[in-house]
């Protein structure tokens, strides 16, 4: 997020901007200011109001800021990788907040190293903050010079002396909004932090925009030419809250829209439907709405446990799933259940839930999915593994129904995703189909493998 907040300090603002987008990212906080030209940071390991307190936020002085909650793809977890990150440079401080991930890094990288630039970090985050300071010009014909170079998603808040920029990729790959509030206007990837701070939305940001907040107000201008829009269609089925808005329409609506379309094409006979909470909750209530089976939560879900499919490793994910949900044995006892989820990733969850189910009493297990198998890698900022370990990557329905125990399991077809999202094209749906939105030669060199390929120049 980045906030503009004349007269007041940016920081406290911030704070309950990435409060809000916590769901986001949940291994490290951040957050930066410029008062009277000179930067004030702190970031740490953690949720948002651990990193934060009285004391660490009352050092933020000023009214520009820019804040972030970290979830690793790109770099790995660790505190060095934290953002923003921010340096001193001749005209003034410059920090960079980054959601996304670029597929040409590890070239850009190299580059840069073989400059002579010296490198703190394994973040790509890093590599765009040193493309700014090698650019020439203002800071709006600086981004205009990296959006040339950077390829892949990147939605950025950038952090100066007296200004703050957002900067949305051409392809449009990851969200990036403008909201206003009494005297000041905002930067979020997503909508529903503006109810946080009194903020009211107004607009996206275009693929391929600059945004930049100053005493002026706002001012747009075109940095790239706008590619074919390629927005993250699991943006909508899982990443983003319900209560935000991408492209007009709630998020909620849509994933209801989703749960309609699954029911109108895998129906099955059932007593009871049933979501795996919470992302699975507004899929499950458009199939029950479209096929007449009644809805009840059978499943509780231990808040003060995160999202386990953006927690950094296998392990962390095996046990998060043990400590986030109990069945509810009354609702479940003698019944056949339709459990409906948003989607399965590499597996680690489904089949224990499946389980619990059965030792409450169901007596048929039906699984559905609203959306399509995931068979192929992310490049763009979600962190899909290698395909190895995503499980529809090298099984097939009946192989995946086999191994979580269901009775039946269908997913979502591709056809009926983009009916449900009232679209014929505009998303990204490289890990359904493999088809990636790049005609660059340099990530073609990267024979869509996994970043660990390049640890030898990523370092880690």
């Amino acid at each position: 997020m980045g906030i503009h907040a004349p007269g007041l300090d940016a920081a406290r603002f911030a704070f309950f901007a990435l409060y809000t987008l916590q769901h986001r990212g949940q291994e490290a906080a951040g957050i930066a200011t410029c008062h009277q030209g000179t930067a004030h940071i702190h970031k740490g390991q953690g949720l948002v109001p651990t990193v934060f307190n009285e004391d660490n936020l009352s050092t933020l002085k000023g009214e520009f800021g820019i804040g972030h909650t970290r979830y690793s793809t790109t770099g790995g977890s660790g505190l060095r990788n934290a953002q923003p990150q921010v340096i001193e440079t001749l005209d003034g401080p410059l920090g960079v907040a980054h959601n996304g991930n670029l597929v040409n890094a590890h070239i850009l990288r190299r580059q840069l190293l073989e400059r002579g630039v010296g490198l703190q970090t394994s973040s790509d985050t890093e590599v765009m903050v040193h493309l700014l300071t090698a650019a020439s010009g203002d800071w709006m014909n600086r981004i205009k010079a990296l959006m040339t170079q950077a390829e892949g998603a990147f939605a950025l808040t950038i952090l100066t002396r007296d200004a703050v920029y957002g900067v949305r990729d051409p392809w449009g790959f990851r969200p990036l909004v403008i909201g206003r509030f009494d005297g000041g206007h905002v930067l979020a990837s997503e909508s529903c932090a503006f109810s946080a701070i009194g903020a009211e939305f107004v607009q996206e940001v275009e693929p391929g925009e600059i945004v930049r907040l100053d005493a002026n107000g706002v001012h747009i201008e075109k940095g790239a030419v706008p590619k074919q829009r390629a927005f993250c269609t699991f943006e909508e089925i899982y990443f983003s809250r319900p209560d935000s808005i991408h492209d007009g329409s709630l998020v909620h609506s849509t994933r209801q829209k989703l749960g309609r379309e699954l029911a109108r094409e895998a129906p099955v006979k059932a007593d009871l439907v049933v979501p795996v909470p919470d992302s699975g909750t507004p899929h499950a209530v458009g199939f029950a709405q479209e096929s007449g089976i009644p809805y009840t939560e059978g499943l509780i879900k231990n808040r003060y446990v995160g999202r386990t499919f953006i927690e950094p490793t296998q392990h962390v994910r095996e046990a998060g799933v043990r400590m986030k949900f109990n069945p509810l044995g009354d609702n479940l006892f003698g019944k056949r259940v339709v459990m409906v989820d948003d989607s399965i990733v590499r597996g680690t969850t489904s089949g224990p839930l499946v389980q619990m189910m059965r030792e409450a009493g169901a007596t048929e297990v039906h699984v559905r999915v609203a959306c399509p198998a995931i068979t192929d890698p992310c490049y763009m900022g979600v962190d899909m593994a290698s395909r190895d370990e995503l499980i529809a990557g090298h099984r097939s329905v009946e192989e995946i129904r086999a191994h979580i125990g269901a009775d039946s399991l269908a997913f979502l077809s591709i056809e009926a995703m983009m009916r449900g999202l009232e679209a014929d094209d505009g998303y990204c749906n490289a890990c359904f189909t493999g088809e990636y939105p790049f005609e660059s030669e340099r990530f073609v060199q990267l024979e869509l493998k996994p970043k660990e390929q390049f640890a030898n120049v990523w370092g880690d």
